[in-house]
C-alpha cells in the first residue's frame, strides 16, 4: 500500500533507472555477464550496482581490477543496448505535466546511456540532466542532486527527490531534500530512509501552481 500525501515544492528531481525507466533487465544482464567473466558472485555485484555509478560499483566489488578499463567496457555495452529497457507506467504523463524549470533528472548512468534510454522510451528530455560522467562523486554523495538544484536555480530544501535505491535516498537526504521512495527495485524494508513511500510511480500526480514556480505532488492509494 502506498502512502497518501501531498507535498509542495519548487522542483522535482527524478532518478532515471528504476523511477522513469525500467532498465532492470538490461542492467542485470550486463552486470551478470561481467561478474561471470571475472568469477564474481552476480547477485552480490548486481546488488551493489543498482543506484551507483559504474566506477564506484567496480571499486566496491572488484578492487583488484583496473577500474578505468572495466568501466569503459561496461559503459560501452550499456550505451549501445536498449534491449530490456522500457518506460515506467505513468512516467511520460508525469514529467510531461511539468514545465522544464520545475524538474530534472539525476542519474548514476553516463550521459550516453541516459540519453539513449530517455529517447528509446519516448520520455521528454529534461533541460537539466545530471549524469555520472559530469560529477566527481556519485550517489550516496549529494553532489549530483545539489548540482541539479543549482542549475534549476532553486534551494536544495525546496526540492523533492523521487528515488528507488538506498544510495540515491542517502544522497538526497545528505543534500537536505525531501524524498519519495518507490519500491520498484528494492523491497520497502530497504527504503525506510525515505520520507514517503509509494509502490508505483503512477500513483503520483503533479499540479503546477498558477504562479508557475511551485508544484504540488499528490499520491493516491495504489
Amino acid at each position: 500500500m502506498s502512502d497518501v500525501f501531498s507535498l509542495s515544492c519548487a522542483a522535482i528531481l527524478f532518478d532515471l533507472d528504476g523511477v522513469l525507466v525500467d532498465s532492470a533487465v538490461c542492467v542485470e544482464r550486463t552486470w551478470r555477464r561481467w561478474a561471470e567473466l571475472h568469477d564474481l558472485d552476480p547477485r552480490l555485484v548486481i546488488g551493489e550496482a543498482h543506484g551507483r555509478r559504474t566506477i564506484e560499483t567496480v571499486q566496491r566489488v572488484a578492487p583488484h581490477l583496473v577500474a578505468a578499463d572495466e568501466v569503459a567496457a561496461l559503459e560501452a555495452t550499456e550505451s549501445r543496448s536498449t534491449e530490456g529497457v522500457f518506460e515506467v507506467p505513468g512516467a511520460r504523463e508525469l514529467v510531461a505535466s511539468l514545465p522544464c524549470h520545475l524538474w530534472a533528472i539525476v542519474t548514476s548512468g553516463i550521459r550516453a546511456v541516459a540519453t539513449l534510454r530517455i529517447r528509446h522510451t519516448g520520455l521528454p528530455m529534461p533541460d537539466v540532466l545530471v549524469c555520472a560522467d559530469e560529477i566527481a562523486r556519485g550517489k550516496p554523495d549529494p553532489e549530483g542532486y545539489l548540482t541539479a538544484a543549482q542549475r534549476l536555480g532553486v534551494a536544495a530544501e525546496e526540492c523533492v527527490v523521487i528515488e528507488d535505491a538506498p544510495p540515491g535516498l542517502e544522497a538526497a537526504r545528505a543534500a537536505g531534500m525531501r524524498t519519495i521512495g518507490i519500491s520498484s527495485t528494492y523491497a520497502p524494508a530497504a527504503l525506510t530512509s525515505a520520507d514517503y513511500m509509494v509502490a508505483r510511480l503512477n500513483v503520483l500526480s503533479a499540479v503546477v501552481a498558477n504562479t508557475g514556480d511551485r508544484v504540488e505532488i499528490r499520491a493516491w492509494p495504489a
